[in-house]
């Protein structure tokens, strides 16, 4: 990878870990912003919904690490597209990043693995894209996938898919977003040409937003990204104003009914206050060092030995409430 395009991943990482969290866990942060009657119909409605989310593998990590605090965890944080060219078997997943946090320091690490990182899939005993683990075994393989890469334990997982993106857009009425050129795209069931959006400031519903963050025939996947980053901030900003608060409740179902994890609703409200420390939370991205590579004609992004093996050690003695010794593979930022 060149040091351009490693510099633009750094510094459009750095900001938007946290927000990525708050997005995952959304439905439960809009409790705290209406008023007491609605926060206490808003919290019985969540409760309901994510209960029927709550979806446990059966699994052993392999990866275990002893004398961790029992306060400290780590969660693994699946983006998928389920769209209809997809729905035979599980769908590759689109983004993955893994969060630990160290109740006593208030401190959270977020790394993101890009999709297509040359990795080794077990269970499949080959090598190939990241992506290809949830499609080849779904949850399961995919955190099993990433246990052994990292040589840590996962201890919970959340996933969500592309349509929970398009109902909460339109359960805010839509969002606010500036779109870099005029293009044509297809929609959520992959009808070709069925979205055109011109250049400039636009307000977006679901599916115009959905093609927005999807598009990359005329950018790359690193504009792509940045993109989403965008879209995913007019949604925290919409989610968050006051002429919103009667909106919630569909926000709770649209993410509900699109996500499935292993934390239970108590669980989750316990992170939800541990994000909400303010000030005194301190939040770092990680990110391993690589280099663009072809196999056999296919596209992959070799990870560095070196940078992963520093990004290990420092998920590890963060879980364990050890003092990283090295730095110098991620990017830092208290929030």
């Amino acid at each position: 990878m060149s040091a351009n395009r490693q510099d633009r991943i750094n510094n459009k990482s750095k900001k938007k870990r946290k927000r990525l969290l708050a997005w995952f866990l959304l439905p439960i942060l809009v409790i705290g912003l209406g008023g007491a009657a609605y926060a206490t119909f808003l919290y019985s409605k969540a409760e309901s919904v994510m209960s029927k989310s709550y979806k446990p593998i059966e699994r052993e990590s392999k990866r275990v690490f002893k004398n961790v605090p029992v306060e400290n965890t780590s969660i693994l944080f699946i983006g998928v597209d389920d769209s209809s060219k997809r729905k035979e078997g599980n769908p590759r997943s689109d983004a993955l990043m893994v969060a630990t946090f160290n109740k006593k320091d208030k401190s959270i690490k977020l790394l993101s693995i890009p999709r297509d990182s040359y990795v080794h899939i077990p269970e499949k005993n080959i090598y190939t894209k990241i992506t290809h683990a949830h499609a080849y075994g779904g949850v399961k393989l995919t955190l099993d996938t990433v246990e052994e890469l990292l040589d840590m334990p996962i201890n919970y997982y959340v996933k969500m898919n592309f349509n929970a993106f398009m109902d909460v857009i339109n359960a805010l009425g839509g969002i606010d977003a500036n779109v870099p050129y005029t293009f044509t795209e297809q929609d959520s069931k992959d009808h070709k040409g069925a979205i055109t959006l011109q250049k400039g400031m636009q307000h977006l519903n679901g599916e115009q937003a959905l093609a927005l963050a999807r598009t990359r025939h005329y950018d790359s996947d690193i504009y792509r990204g940045q993109r989403q980053q965008e879209i995913m901030k007019a949604i925290l900003s919409q989610a968050t104003s006051v002429k919103n608060v009667t909106n919630y409740s569909k926000v709770i179902e649209a993410v509900g009914k699109n996500m499935t994890t292993d934390l239970t609703f108590d669980q989750m409200l316990s992170f939800i206050k541990y994000l909400q420390a303010g000030s005194g939370l301190n939040t770092q991205s990680l990110t391993i060092k690589g280099s663009d590579d072809t196999i056999n004609g296919i596209y992959y992004y070799k990870l560095d030995q070196v940078s992963l093996d520093e990004t290990k050690l420092i998920l590890k003695n963060h879980l364990l409430g050890k003092t990283s010794t090295s730095s110098s593979d991620t990017t830092g930022t208290s929030q």
